[in-house]
């Protein structure tokens, strides 16, 4: 009789004791049968003289992969770099699962069948013995164990492929390279990790390396443990529910001494170096504001002396079952001296835009919203602040709740409080998203530490592969749209070259002698200044 001790906690154990050269599911001949192990019938364990088939199976897990395979947590997170042997653990998994509880079903996900083809499967072929599984179906990609459990091998290339596992319940559902899915399929799928086998734990896994669609959500939830951004409901987050198994190519002993592939993996651009080599999760591939750096674009808001005639304006990007999401900007001329906070910044460019306040919210209905921003639109000490305009999402002037569209609505709120009714922000997605960037990278664009989603949502965004100009769309990108609609939709504004202080300011910061004669010439030619500056624009008529 052939037995496989099963279960993943008794098969670690195991083989901890077993020799080097003993490979997972080794030598089973002479093993006493354990409490929930399978058995294989007597004439598929003997070969044809009738001596017990040796069944092995060419798994040992290196260091990291036995981490991942003990973590006790529900959802695991394995790797984060490329070479450390993330899709081998997930099949692995996915076995012993199905052996240790006899009648349930796993699942194994990839993205597309192609994917699917050229790892999963792939492993599965080369690596599971025939005499270890009852029959495998070529079409339908499921595995039939010989204790009554299942193994599947499904793909989802498109959102809603998710839903064909409607109605299906499994112990274990393993995704490899979860950072392509996204944050509502992972969710679906979460209800169908149930099984009523009695004594099992229902549990997921993911393996990836940084990047892609789903960069965002996966960080926030195993990397920065927090609720990711598009939750509806971030207070069922439980980071004790998640457990991130960080593993490099050093981790492999196949790969960690292979020159040729580290070579290759040195010689990437920066960027996909540090991410395929370093799993550093703040940099990847498909990154679109590669140029946010945390040190040189953001300083704390207090170290601002704000003057009251900066420009200031307010944009929006209106949501009710996805987020709403407000920044105040401000105008700061070329000639402000940010104390040091910020070294690398250049402000030679003409003016610095500081985006220096944030409110987002969730199912908050248009006149709360705006009751929420002229409250939150007061300076330090207080007082109103002057607000020049107030630019809101054009979708706002189209939806109607009730006998008003969402903008008047707003508008109303805004304007009883003294405040500029919302105009249509400028929707250009590309000349928007290229403006931030070129802003970002000259020096033009600053955050203050207090606009926490603005600043965590910024480095996740990634291009769109049908439109790569384009930014994809994502769970949560409400923040960066409601930026770009106040950059955007300011351009022209913020090209002047000049703030829009009060002329005695403009005239004094220009009287610069300390002569009186010369004062006085100083000051008149400041006056002109000023007055050919308020002077219309003529234009040649035509002659007919």
């Amino acid at each position: 009789m052939v037995t496989i001790t099963s279960g993943t906690e008794g098969w670690l154990a195991s083989s901890a004791t077993r020799g080097e050269n003993e490979s997972a599911f080794g030598d089973c001949a002479n093993v006493e049968s354990t409490p929930g192990s399978t058995e294989f019938d007597e004439t598929e364990s003997k070969e044809d003289d009738g001596s017990i088939k040796r069944l092995e199976l060419a798994y040992k897990p290196f260091t990291k992969q036995e981490a991942f395979h003990k973590s006790p947590a529900k959802y695991r997170l394995f790797g984060g770099a490329a070479g450390p042997g993330k899709s081998k653990a997930l099949l692995m998994e996915a076995i012993l699962q199905a052996h240790e509880h006899p009648g349930a079903d796993t699942m194994l996900l990839r993205r597309t069948f192609p994917e699917l083809e050229q790892s999963l499967l792939l492993y599965f072929r080369r690596d599971v013995p025939r005499e270890l599984y009852k029959s495998f179906h070529e079409s339908k990609h499921v595995v039939n164990w010989w204790n009554g459990s299942t193994t599947r091998f499904g793909y989802c290339a498109r959102e809603n492929d998710v839903y064909q596992y409607q109605g299906a319940e499994f112990l274990f559902i393993g995704i490899d390279e979860l950072t392509l899915f996204t944050l509502r399929q992972w969710q679906f799928l979460t209800s169908r990790n149930r099984c009523p086998v009695p004594g099992a734990f229902p549990c997921m896994a993911g393996a990836t390396n940084p990047g892609n669609i789903g960069h965002a959500w996966v960080k926030a939830l195993w990397i920065d443990r927090m609720p990711a951004p598009g939750m509806e409901n971030p207070s069922e987050y439980d980071p004790a529910d998640y457990d991130f198994i960080a593993a490099r190519i050093h981790d492999n002993p196949i790969y960690e001494k292979d020159e040729n592939y580290l070579k290759t993996l040195r010689a990437l651009p920066s960027h996909l170096r540090r991410a395929f080599l370093d799993g550093d999760w703040s940099v990847f591939a498909g990154q679109y504001f590669d140029r946010f750096n945390v040190s040189r674009h953001v300083l704390r808001a207090e170290a601002i002396d704000w003057k009251p005639w900066w420009q200031r304006w307010i944009s929006i990007d209106w949501g009710f079952e996805h987020p709403a999401a407000a920044y105040w900007h401000a105008a700061v001329p070329e000639t402000f001296d940010f104390g040091g906070v910020n070294p690398d910044v250049s402000c030679e460019h003409g003016q610095t835009v500081v985006t220096h306040r944030e409110y987002v919210t969730h199912r908050t209905p248009p006149r709360e919203l705006a009751r929420e921003i002229i409250a939150r639109s007061r300076d330090a000490a207080g007082d109103r602040e002057h607000i020049d305009a107030i630019y809101l999402s054009p979708d706002a002037f189209a939806r109607r709740t009730d006998e008003a569209s969402i903008a008047e609505q707003m508008g109303d709120v805004f304007s009883a409080a003294g405040m500029p009714r919302p105009v249509p922000a400028d929707d250009d997605r590309v000349g928007g998203w290229m403006l931030m960037y070129q802003m970002l990278d000259a020096g033009e664009w600053l955050l203050t530490d207090n606009c926490v989603e603005l600043i965590r949502t910024l480095p996740n965004l990634v291009r769109d592969p049908a439109r790569i100009e384009d930014i994809e769309k994502i769970d949560g990108d409400d923040a960066a749209d409601a930026a770009r609609y106040g950059l955007k939709s300011r351009y022209g504004a913020r090209r002047d070259g000049r703030d829009r202080m009060p002329a005695e300011y403009r005239i004094a910061e220009r009287v610069t002698s300390t002569d009186l004669t010369l004062r006085a010439i100083q000051a008149r030619e400041a006056q002109l200044g000023e007055f050919s500056r308020i002077q219309p624009v003529h234009f040649f008529r035509r002659r007919r």
